[in-house]
C-alpha cells in the first residue's frame, strides 16, 4: 500500500469539498466531491475508503485513498492511476457531505445535543484514514444567532451509525450554496431520494431554481412534486421562462394550469406563450428576457446589463436595441449591438450607434435546423426572434439550441455510458 501523506495530520471534510486534484505532473484531473467512508459499531473510527472525484465531463470517480498521495490547504495530489468507472455508492458505505452532514447527535459525557456540520479525518497507526472528529452545533437559543459549538473524538458522540428521521439539510445546505449551480445539481442527483427532497426543501427559491435547471427532466418533476403549490410556483418564477415552460410542460396539464395560476401573471403570461409555440422551434426554445434597451442608451449602459452575472455568456453577447416598450414583444427591433463592439467604443457614446442592422432575424416557427443553420452561418452564439411586425419577443442562444438537439435524457444516457467505461 503507498503511504499517504500526513501533512497536515487532521482534514475537515467540508474543507476538502470543491478542492483541485492533481496528478504527479501537476495537471489538474478533477475536484472532490465527497468523502466515502464504511460506518462500523458505535464508537469505533469509520475507515475512510476514498474520495468522489468529479472529473471533467462531470463524471463522479472514485478516487482510493491509497491513490491519494498528498493533501494540503489547496490541493490533492494522487498517483495519477485512475479508474475511471463512475463512481456507485454499495450499500455498506456512507457518504459524508450526503448523508452525514445534519446528522442529530449527543455528546455523551455531557448528554448535549446537536447536528454534525463537519467531521475531520486523520491517518492511523495502520496508515488507513479514518474519522477521528465530529464538530457539532447546539440549536440556538434565545436571541442567540447560532449554538454553541463543540468538536469532539469520533467515539465521544452517539447516533453517527443509524438512520436520523430528524436529519435536516441545514449544512449541507451550505455546503451546496458554495458551488456552481451545476456542480450543486450533480451532487443533488446522487443523493438517496429522501435525502434529495429534503435537500430541495432546504434551498431558498432562488437556488432551487438554479439547481433545477441543471438537473435531469425526471428530477425536476420529482423535486416540483414535493414542493407546495405556493413554493412550486415561487421556484418557477425564479427560474428563465424557457427552462419554466419547459419545466410546466411535463408535469399533469391540472397540475401546470394549478401552478400557473399561483404564479404573477406576468410571469405566467411568458411561460405560457413560450408553450404556446411548437416544440423543436425557435418560438420554443427561446428565452424571452435578452439584454434589451432603448436607442437612447449610451454605450455605458449597455456595457453595465451585460455585466450582470446571472446571464450567461451567450445572453451577454448580443445588446438587442428596440423601441418601447422595453419587454418582450418589445417595440420595433432596430438592431443589436456585438459585444466585442461595444468594448471598442466610447462609453457616452449611443449604443445605437454600434449597430447591427444587416442580421437577418429568425421567426418563432424556425426549426431547429433552421436555428442551428443561421447561428453556424453567422458565426453568433445568438440571435433575435421577431414576430411578423419585427417586434423582439425573445432570442436563441446557442446553449438553448444544444439543450433541444440533445436527447432529453441525455444526461442520464451520460451516466449509462459511463457506466460501461473501466
Amino acid at each position: 500500500m503507498r503511504p499517504v501523506s500526513t501533512t497536515p495530520t487532521r482534514v475537515f471534510a467540508a474543507r476538502l469539498v470543491g478542492l483541485p486534484i492533481f496528478d504527479p505532473q501537476g495537471d489538474q484531473v478533477g475536484k472532490v466531491r465527497d468523502l466515502v467512508v464504511t460506518l462500523r459499531t458505535e464508537g469505533t473510527q469509520p475507515r475512510v475508503l476514498g474520495m468522489v472525484a468529479e472529473v471533467f465531463g462531470r463524471r463522479r470517480i472514485f478516487v482510493p485513498m491509497t491513490r491519494v498521495t498528498n493533501i494540503d490547504s489547496g490541493h490533492v495530489y494522487t498517483t495519477g492511476l485512475l479508474n475511471m468507472r463512475r463512481f456507485e455508492q454499495r450499500s455498506t458505505e456512507t457518504l459524508v457531505i450526503g448523508q452525514m452532514l445534519d446528522r442529530t447527535v449527543t455528546i455523551k459525557d455531557s448528554g448535549v445535543t446537536g447536528t454534525v456540520y463537519d467531521v475531520a479525518m486523520e491517518p492511523a497507526r495502520t496508515r488507513d484514514w479514518v474519522l477521528s472528529r465530529v464538530a457539532v452545533r447546539e440549536p440556538s437559543k434565545g436571541f442567540r444567532r447560532r449554538g454553541q459549538t463543540h468538536v469532539v473524538e469520533w467515539r465521544d458522540v452517539s447516533g453517527l451509525t443509524r438512520a436520523d428521521d430528524r436529519q435536516g439539510a441545514t449544512h449541507l445546505v451550505a455546503a451546496l450554496n458554495e458551488m456552481r449551480p451545476a456542480d450543486a445539481a450533480s451532487i443533488l442527483h446522487d443523493l438517496p431520494p429522501e435525502r434529495r427532497t429534503a435537500v430541495a426543501l432546504a434551498l431558498d427559491d432562488e437556488r432551487l431554481a438554479d439547481v433545477l435547471e441543471e438537473l435531469p427532466e425526471d428530477d425536476q418533476v420529482e423535486i416540483l412534486k414535493g414542493l407546495d403549490s405556493e413554493r412550486a410556483a415561487d421556484v418557477l418564477e425564479e427560474m428563465s421562462p424557457d427552462d419554466a415552460a419547459d419545466l410546466v410542460s411535463d408535469l399533469p396539464p391540472e397540475t401546470a394550469e394549478i401552478l400557473l395560476g399561483l404564479m404573477e401573471p406576468e410571469e405566467a403570461e411568458d411561460v405560457r406563450r413560450l408553450m404556446s409555440y411548437v416544440e423543436n422551434t425557435a418560438g420554443a426554445m427561446m428565452t424571452s428576457e435578452p439584454v434589451i434597451l432603448g436607442p437612447d442608451a449610451t454605450i455605458a449602459d449597455a456595457l453595465a446589463h451585460v455585466r450582470n452575472p446571472e446571464l450567461t455568456p451567450a445572453l451577454a453577447a448580443l445588446v438587442y436595441v428596440c423601441r418601447p416598450p422595453l419587454e418582450t414583444p418589445t417595440g420595433k427591433l432596430l438592431g443589436v449591438a456585438h459585444i466585442q463592439r461595444l468594448l471598442r467604443e466610447p462609453p457616452s457614446t449611443l449604443v445605437a450607434g454600434a449597430l447591427d442592422d444587416s442580421m437577418e432575424w429568425l421567426r418563432p416557427e424556425a426549426s431547429i435546423d433552421e436555428v442551428a443553420a443561421h447561428l453556424a452561418t453567422y458565426n453568433l452564439v445568438a440571435a433575435p426572434v421577431v414576430d411578423e411586425d419585427r417586434r423582439l419577443i425573445g432570442a436563441v442562444t446557442v446553449d438553448d439550441l444544444l439543450d433541444h438537439m440533445l436527447p432529453a435524457n441525455w444526461r442520464e444516457q451520460a451516466r449509462e455510458r459511463e457506466r460501461g467505461v473501466s
